[in-house]
């Protein structure tokens, strides 16, 4: 047989088939909150008792063809507006105090969005009792008559329980008394009646089957998680009204059966429902709240307060507690107020709420993901880790969740039209949670000893163990005879009875007489201990009249020094006020000032910037026209140079006629000498124009195409359709070419080169075309590839912007009637086209052209 520990119970390692494989899943309850008026507009309708059904407000378009969505959700239970706390506890969480008094954990949480009545779920108001004061009634209902003495348990700071005999319990309790402030409330303190209205149940609630052998303690416990650190409600910090230190946050460890459990952390025994939740009212005040857009009293932390039952056997004479510490059963029940998740947007949040909103959302989108992990792996049969330590919330509870007690979470709703984005995240939530299975806890083992023993022994009549007087007496008298006559002459049997009855007359005549005496003697002691009590209560009487001539002389000094420090603690009242006042002042005229030296700092960076950037461009601008400037400088210096050249040319063409029968060849001006003239080209006019000047006699003349490079190959000229023909007098022409306007794998596969003709407009306008050429290469599949070797780039430029054509003087006809030497086709296939180098502002054009030889 094995005993029970003394921690949290822990599942053992049993065979296969035994209870602990049994699993029940995670039950989820919804509670739908009253609307805060009549006419409000409602998201949530109850179908059933275990379905809800969510509709579309206005204004929101689920689906993409605009049609309203309607959605149903089923839970274990439903519950309405109209629910009260009572029938609430009696389907949740009155089974799970049920299991915590029979040795079994349980874990009781709210989720929902803010303000949709988790805390008032938990707690309740005035008058309406929540979850938590009434699971410490139906506690003490059950143990009430079993609880054993203040401190015969216990705690210590390894998450177990050590057990003191009753003289260390008491000098405990001595000790503990002569404090001048006890931290143990006592039970003969009157309630406060702030929250007297809460814990006043109506309905008396009790556990079954209690067992009656063992002795029971309670300790409460009472933590928030904020920004995902732990706090201890319940710790003592010794105010410093000079240097206030802040509260420190408390870490989780692990037990030697794997429990986690908060180190440090105060727990507190109590022995009524009052001091439970006067202990829980303490922590309450501390617990960190603020004012939103939402909600005004909006939790900012999740708070979990925790009830341990410690149960111990009694001994085999049913007197005293069994001094074995592996005969404890420690069991544990947590009710854990969640803070609503929220949106920023529709809170409003800033500063130290927005990142209290998003610690909040952080730690419950980690509870999300442990739940779906844990139904993936029980669904799925993976191994995946679920992430209990990414949240201080999910890593101590995760032996719940680990088969370590029963788990119950109630999702509260408000059914108001703007929550509906919040609730229908809660709901998938809530449809998650419920897919996830716990192990279910193993019963506790007996301790073994006889059941019954706590009034076995117990005195059963007026004088302990000893017999009563009657039977005292009976045992005294003589035996009667045999009283039975068998013959009708039987003539002793009579006289012998007779005899026998008078003997016990005269005995019980004795008796009577004797017991006369003493009760006299008895009364006449009795008579002078009342005279000795008597006198004594008279001189105890002067006494305490006394004492209380003395004590009321002390209560109206003791008024006296409340009064005078009733006024001391107002005027610091007002000054710690003035104070708060004064520094918040403080404060903001700080941060004006901080901002107003950062918009001058602003200012003063932006004016530096404008400065630097009104710099620049007025630097680029200048350069920008003096480079403008020169370009037309030259270009106009270059116009006048071929125009004057123009005019020397037809002038020494005249004198030339006029003076020699025989026409020269004019003289082409140097390049060395125009290059000294002008030191940069520009867009000018050319003169080759003349040169082109129709002839009304000459025979049409042929365009003569650029022969490519590499005209021995045969070629693909791809060509597309959105080319445009130019009017240039060279055109790139490859002979035994394909044409195609579209490259296609048939005319690839007949030629070895390829050409592609790309056309794009150049940055003056004018059209600039790129020949792209390459090698045609088989592949081993079969196909062709294409590998770009050289483009040729032809571009025609206009100095002007426009293309204008002079017109040429004609050449006078000779004396023999021979040809125009500038009109014929040779001299016009002479001309070329030549751009200085480094010339910015485009193309020259210059004559070369050689006069064409006389026939002899």
């Amino acid at each position: 047989m094995k005993s029970a520990r003394a921690k949290t119970p822990r599942k053992p390692i049993v065979k296969k088939g035994s209870q602990t494989n049994l699993k029940d899943p995670v039950g989820v309850y919804c509670r739908v909150r009253p609307l805060g008026f009549p006419d409000q507009e409602c998201c949530i309708e109850v179908i059933n008792n275990t379905t809800v059904q969510l509709h579309t407000p206005e204004g929101y378009r689920l689906n993409r063809n605009g049609d309203y969505k309607e959605t149903q959700y089923s839970f274990k239970q439903v519950f309405g507006t109209h629910t009260t706390q009572k029938e609430l506890f009696d389907v949740v969480a009155n089974p799970l105090v049920d299991d915590l008094i029979h040795g079994k954990n349980g874990l009781l949480f709210t989720y929902g969005v803010t303000g949709s009545g988790k805390t008032h779920t938990m707690t309740g108001s005035p008058g309406e009792g929540g979850l938590l004061p009434r699971c410490l009634d139906m506690i003490f209902n059950s143990i009430g008559s079993f609880q054993a003495k203040r401190y015969v348990f216990k705690s210590n700071d390894r998450n177990s329980m050590d057990i003191q005999c009753e003289v260390d319990a008491l000098l405990e309790r001595q000790k503990r008394e002569a404090m001048p402030n006890p931290k143990t409330p006592s039970s003969k303190r009157q309630v406060d009646p702030e929250f007297a209205d809460m814990i006043t149940v109506q309905e008396f609630c009790k556990a079954e089957e209690v067992d009656e052998d063992s002795v029971y303690g309670v300790f409460v416990s009472y933590i928030e998680i904020y920004n995902n650190y732990i706090y201890d409600l319940l710790e003592e910090v010794p105010f410093d009204p000079i240097k206030p230190k802040p509260p420190q946050s408390k870490l989780l460890r692990e037990d030697k059966n794997h429990n986690m459990y908060v180190a440090g952390c105060t727990e507190v025994e109590v022995k009524s429902t009052e001091e439970a939740f006067e202990v829980f009212w303490r922590g309450q005040k501390k617990r960190r709240i603020a004012n939103t857009h939402l909600n005004r009293e909006s939790s900012r932390s999740h708070s979990v307060f925790n009830i341990k039952l410690v149960q111990a056997p009694l001994d085999a004479d049913g007197d005293n507690v069994l001094q074995e510490k592996e005969q404890i059963t420690i069991s544990q029940l947590s009710l854990v107020d969640l803070a609503g998740s929220e949106r920023t947007y529709r809170t409003r949040a800033e500063g130290n709420r927005l990142r209290e909103a998003g610690n909040i959302n952080q730690s419950l989108m980690t509870l999300r993901t442990c739940m779906d992990v844990l139904r993936e792996n029980q669904m799925y049969g993976t191994n995946k880790m679920v992430p209990y330590r990414d949240s201080k919330l999910t890593h101590l509870f995760k032996n719940y969740f680990d088969g370590e007690g029963k788990v119950r979470m109630i999702v509260c709703v408000n059914p108001k039209a703007e929550d509906y984005e919040e609730n229908l995240q809660v709901m998938r939530f809530a449809e998650v949670t419920q897919e996830v299975e716990v192990a279910r806890p193993v019963d506790k083992a007996i301790c073994g000893l006889t059941p019954g023993r706590r009034y076995r022994n117990q005195p059963r009549g007026p004088i302990g163990n000893e017999p009563l007087v009657t039977d005292v007496v009976l045992q005294s008298f003589p035996p009667l005879p045999s009283c039975e006559i068998l013959d009708i002459n039987d003539e002793q049997t009579l006289p012998r009875l007779i005899e026998a009855l008078e003997k016990r007359h005269h005995l019980r005549q004795m008796m009577i007489d004797e017991f006369n005496k003493q009760s006299n003697a008895f009364k006449a002691l009795l008579q002078e201990f009342d005279n000795a009590v008597l006198s004594k209560e008279n001189h105890m009487q002067g006494k305490l009249n006394e004492k209380e001539k003395m004590i009321s002389g002390q209560k109206l000094e003791i008024e006296r020094l409340e009064k005078k420090n009733k006024t001391l603690e107002y005027k610091i009242e007002i000054l710690e006020k003035t104070t708060t006042i004064y520094e918040e002042d403080k404060r903001n005229l700080q941060q004006e000032l901080e901002t107003q030296n950062q918009k001058l700092q602003r200012q003063f960076s932006d004016k530096r910037r404008l400065e630097a950037r009104l710099q620049g461009m007025v630097t680029e601008t200048t350069m920008k026209w003096e480079k403008e400037c020169e370009r037309r400088v030259a270009a106009k210096q270059l116009e006048m140079q071929n125009k004057l050249w123009v005019k020397d040319e037809k002038l020494k063409q005249l004198k030339a006629i006029v003076t020699e029968p025989k026409t020269e060849k004019p003289e082409r001006p140097s390049r060395e000498r125009d290059r000294e003239k002008v030191t940069q080209r520009s867009v000018s006019p050319s003169p080759v124009p003349f040169l082109f000047q129709p002839d009304q006699n000459a025979p049409p003349i042929r365009l003569r195409h650029r022969r490519s490079r590499s005209a021995g190959d045969r070629w693909v000229d791809h060509k597309p359709a959105s080319n445009m023909q130019t009017e240039t007098v060279m055109q790139p022409h490859v002979p035994h070419a394909i044409t195609v306007s579209v490259a296609n794998e048939k005319a690839l596969a007949k030629c070895e080169k390829y050409m592609l003709t790309h056309q794009e407009l150049a940055s003056d306008g004018e059209i600039e075309t790129k020949l792209i050429k390459g090698d045609i290469y088989k592949t081993r599949g079969g196909g062709q590839s294409v590998q770009f070797t050289d483009i040729e780039t032809l571009k025609q430029e206009s100095p002007n912007g426009s293309r204008k054509r002079r017109s040429s003087t004609v050449a006078p006809a000779q004396p023999d009637g021979a040809e125009s030497e500038w009109t014929d086709v040779e001299t016009r296939c002479s001309v070329a086209v030549e751009m200085k180098a480094g010339s910015q502002l485009g193309p020259g054009y210059q004559h070369h052209a050689q006069p064409k030889r006389k026939k002899p």
